[in-house]
């Protein structure tokens, strides 16, 4: 039987950037060397960065881990979204994240990146196996 989970994550553009601006250790403590590289060869690098952070919170969600417990300390930098040969974000995941999803017999990994405005919102698709 095949099992669905969906996660979804919207984030404020603004309140992401007087994150970022009261921590100098944000950027590199959640995304990994490639990402941040990525976004900041974008014109607009804050609108990337919060789209990878939501995407990042909406694999969280649709894994069911949460954001607090053993293994948690660089979850975000476990998972990983760049862009795929086609342009569309894809996800990676490495490390404690890896092992969970393995553990839920994770298979295929789906999601899509919008901004608007002052948000950015992901949406990730997990499929699996029971």
């Amino acid at each position: 039987m095949i099992k669905i989970r969906q996660g979804i994550d919207i984030v404020e553009i603004g309140k992401l950037q007087n994150v970022m601006d009261r921590h100098d250790s944000f950027v590199s403590d959640i995304f990994t060397d490639r990402e941040q590289q990525y976004c900041l060869s974008r014109k607009e690098p804050l609108l990337h960065f919060a789209g990878r952070f939501a995407a990042k919170e909406s694999y969280l969600k649709a894994l069911g881990t949460g954001f607090s417990g053993p293994g948690i300390d660089h979850v975000f930098r476990e998972i990983e979204v760049l862009p795929s040969n086609s342009g569309s974000p894809g996800i990676t995941v490495s490390g404690w994240i890896a092992k969970i999803a393995k553990k839920k017999r994770i298979d295929q990994c789906c999601v899509s990146i919008s901004h608007s405005g002052s948000y950015a919102v992901a949406s990730v698709i997990l499929t699996g196996t029971d």
